[in-house]
């Protein structure tokens, strides 16, 4: 199944983080790495003022697992890189959600699939659009159509920053 994961960090060294979750989310069996988008700095969105703009990236993967398995892994990650859960759409050294798996839908509180916000979210939307021009998200449509709806304001690409392939 294919699997895209949206990737963030607003505290401490951004972009290592990023880099290093990469390498440590693949550090097992079950999760094949396909491509990273391009590395984009970004504006926050809800949360508290005064928050440092985040470092997004998208991962596109091929999976075994389940879900929740892969929901298990990415939390393990996050919390390998000091996440700290304290209030919604706070400040974090990294977050790391899982946007689709396949076509599966789920309204689970816990997992709920794909991502609620993910198609109304720029800094979802554009990193994706250029790791896999064709996704979908289902119930929503395609990626690209669904950036034509949303404004990429605040969305910056860093031409800088390119995430590694882990190996």
């Amino acid at each position: 199944m294919k699997v895209v994961l949206s990737l963030g960090s607003n505290l401490g060294h951004r972009f290592q983080t990023l880099q290093g979750a990469v390498d440590t989310l693949f550090d097992a069996p079950g999760l094949e790495f396909v491509k990273a988008s391009p590395v984009y700095e970004t504006d926050p969105v809800g949360g508290p003022e005064g928050q440092r703009p985040f470092l997004n990236a998208i991962v596109v993967a091929e999976t075994t697992l389940a879900p929740r398995t892969l929901l298990e892994r990415a939390q393990s990650v996050e919390n390998a890189f000091g996440r700290v859960r304290e209030e919604r759409w706070g400040p974090r050294t990294l977050d790391i959600d899982l946007i689709v798996v396949g076509d599966q839908v789920s309204d689970d509180p816990d997992l709920t699939l794909p991502h609620p916000r993910a198609h109304e979210r720029a800094f979802v939307l554009v990193p994706w659009s250029k790791a896999d021009p064709e996704g979908v998200v289902p119930g929503h449509g395609r990626v690209a159509e669904l950036l034509e709806a949303v404004e990429e304001q605040g969305v910056r690409l860093r031409d800088d920053l390119k995430l590694q392939r882990p190996d």
